[in-house]
């Protein structure tokens, strides 16, 4: 049963090393497209919005899919072919429509796989909080959730970003899509949850008494919207920093093409964090370390806004995702606390897919403040996030409020 164990999360573990490539991906390869495409900060925004689009689809979907057709079918078989099907798109860089669509293509299985993935380990008895941290190691956001995958896609991206045949990146990340299809297939094949879970010793989720649908259910529940609006601008945040960056470190700082490099300084930031300042959440409470981070990464961020240094911008850039690395994970955990069980894997679905909504609003709303008053309104713009961030985490609740 142990190995199993470690099997399962593993693959799990993989399956969000994709999101993370995924979301790494976009950064660097956003000068090229705007160039290649010959469009602005707004127009070439509407792949966020489209990537959003197809994530908030794939959450409401997995409310249905997930009762209906259950874990293995949900997530792995529909999921991750749909991820496949949007890098066949994506890798012959198609006219720009077509480019956007499989951007929405791939937010559909990226959000069926999130939800599945943060629900399993979310269920498990044995270190929840420790699995959960290590599993957003590998990942990005939201689309989750962010880390090593967003690390080293940047280091890729960036080289294919300055050749002819940019768009083969994506081919890269289609033999990628296609390994995690083959081993969510053989680990978890087409079973229920509970089937994986009891297959390592764990006993299934209690069932709620309710009569009342799930949708009715999950959405009567305060915390779940204070949690999903808390991701939303904390994804929205993650991903334009990632996501703009280095449009602005070359439009204000003068860097050049290599910049991409500092938005994998951000994403591998965000990995360390998540698995090396664990100890500081068990030491001060997970609650308040959030606090502290963000309080740091708001003083860092004025740092990147007022003093002219691209090295020393860099270096506060990468230390802005270590102090955010945590905070997802942190909210997944709190939300396997004080959310109903029953309801647990169908609600980080639909907080995932805010998530999502976030990374598409707060990119966008960047792309299109620039288009009329430069880039660097994006320093800004982020404090002012991060600190409204902050805020909504003071309204979630702190204890569990269970519902039959």
């Amino acid at each position: 049963q142990r190995r199993r164990a470690h099997i399962q999360f593993a693959t799990l573990c993989w399956t969000l090393y994709l999101a993370g490539w995924n979301d790494g991906t976009t950064g660097p390869l956003l000068p090229r497209i705007q160039q290649v495409y010959n469009v602005n900060f707004a127009i070439v925004s509407l792949l966020f919005v489209f990537a959003c689009i197809g994530f908030v689809t794939g959450a409401l979907s997995n409310l249905v899919l997930d009762g209906r057709y259950g874990f293995g079918k949900c997530s792995f078989h529909a999921g991750s072919l749909f991820q496949v099907v949007a890098y066949c798109f994506e890798s012959a860089a198609p006219p720009f429509p077509l480019m956007v669509l499989g951007f929405a293509i791939n937010g559909v299985g990226m959000a069926l796989q999130d939800a599945q993935a943060n629900g399993f380990v979310a269920s498990l008895r044995d270190n929840p909080e420790i699995k959960m941290g290590i599993l957003h190691a590998f990942t990005s956001s939201p689309e989750c959730p962010i880390g090593a995958g967003a690390f080293s896609s940047p280091l890729v991206a960036t080289q294919f970003a300055q050749q002819p045949h940019w768009s083969f990146h994506y081919l890269c990340s289609l033999g990628l899509a296609l390994l995690n299809t083959v081993l969510l297939t053989a680990v978890f094949g087409l079973k229920t949850q509970d089937e994986c879970l009891a297959q390592i010793g764990v006993p299934p989720c209690e069932k709620g008494n309710s009569e009342r649908s799930r949708f009715r259910q999950v959405f009567a529940l305060r915390a779940v919207h204070l949690l999903a609006f808390f991701i939303l601008v904390y994804v929205g945040v993650e991903v334009t920093v990632g996501g703009w960056i280095v449009t602005y470190v070359m439009d204000v700082r003068g860097g050049g093409p290599s910049s991409g490099y500092i938005s994998s300084g951000f994403f591998g930031g965000l990995m360390a964090g998540r698995v090396s300042l664990l100890w500081v959440n068990r030491k001060v409470g997970e609650r308040r370390a959030l606090f502290i981070y963000a309080f740091l990464a708001i003083g860092l961020e004025l740092i990147v806004w007022f003093v002219p240094s691209l090295v020393g911008g860099a270096v506060a850039v990468s230390v802005i995702g270590i102090l955010l690395g945590p905070m997802y994970p942190i909210a997944m955990n709190h939300a396997g606390r004080v959310l109903p069980r029953w309801l647990l894997t169908v609600s980080i679905g639909w907080i995932a897919g805010c998530g999502q909504a976030g990374s598409a609003l707060l990119p966008f709303m960047t792309g299109a403040i620039a288009s009329k008053s430069g880039i660097g309104a994006l320093q800004p713009l982020l404090v002012s996030m991060m600190a409204f961030m902050s805020f909504i985490w003071v309204l979630v609740p702190d204890s569990a409020r269970r519902e039959d």
